[in-house]
């Protein structure tokens, strides 16, 4: 019964910014660890970034450090993708995941995924 709606994808310049929101139906959202995970054409899915129940502690992959942040309003049911600097080998599907264990450095943890919403960045 746990539903989450991407949205804020779309085509940029290299260089520019794109800040991706997902919105978690479930009332328990802040107990959910979140994370951000994308997948280009032909390739296997990635894990992007990740953060805690509370905001605390947040993981990226190492090809968007400095560049991209993760963030999450509870009160909102709502988690974040600020993504800064885009590259065009950053264009792919975003997609936006929970766990309800509260773990979020996994990929197994995750349990509900949503439908993604398509970047794509242009030379």
């Amino acid at each position: 019964q746990v539903q989450l709606v991407e949205s804020g994808g779309g085509l940029v310049q290299a260089g520019g910014s794109l800040r991706l929101s997902c919105v978690v139906s479930r009332r328990t959202f802040r107990s959910y660890g979140m994370g951000w995970f994308r997948q280009a054409p032909g390739k296997e899915r990635e894990f992007v970034a990740g953060i805690s129940r509370t905001g605390g502690n947040t993981l990226y992959v190492d090809s968007v450090k400095g560049r991209f942040t993760i963030s999450r309003d509870n009160a909102k049911n709502t988690v974040y993708l600020q993504m800064n600097s885009l590259k065009p080998e950053d264009t792919a599907v975003y997609y936006c995941a929970a766990s309800i264990t509260g773990h979020y450095s996994d990929y197994g943890a995750y349990n509900y995924w949503g439908q993604g919403t398509q970047v794509t960045v242009s030379s």
